[in-house]
């Protein structure tokens, strides 16, 4: 598995199963803007798997809590790995699957996370605006399919 990111050896990452999304609509990809004023970043909706999730129940409930857009997960296209640290500074591992989606509904009203909004990027800028490598790198992997 590809693991992405710069591992701080002082620090103890702990290992976080996860899933994201990649759902395309007129060219475009649904991505997440978080809001954190002048660090605001954009990632792909999904994240942590909870419990006895699999990735697909994972992604998606991260994508209704994101976004409010409802999902059926198709085909799962990647792994990878991606060192970061939360904005609490928590160290974490994300571990798990990018999943290529397919738009059921949408119904901003279901959102629960205030603090991301759903942006459409052109593939391209996605390849630049998002921040974790291993999400740019998913991105590539689907470009070149």
């Amino acid at each position: 598995m590809l693991q992405f990111g710069d591992r701080d050896p002082a620090l103890d990452y702990r290992p976080r199963p996860t899933a994201f999304g990649l759902v395309f609509h007129d060219g475009r990809i649904a991505c997440v803007r978080v809001d954190r004023g002048e660090a605001s970043y954009y990632d792909l909706p999904g994240g942590a798997i909870d419990g006895e999730e699999s990735e697909q129940e994972a992604l998606v409930r991260e994508f209704v809590e994101e976004t409010g857009m409802t999902i059926r997960p198709v085909t799962r296209i990647a792994e990878a790995a991606q060192y970061f640290r939360r904005s609490t500074g928590e160290p974490f591992n994300n571990i798990g699957g990018f999943w290529i989606g397919e738009q059921v509904s949408l119904d901003p009203a279901a959102k629960v996370e205030t603090d991301h909004e759903l942006v459409w990027l052109h593939p391209h800028t996605a390849l630049n605006e998002l921040r974790h490598d291993a999400h740019a790198w998913a991105v590539a992997v689907w470009l070149r399919r």
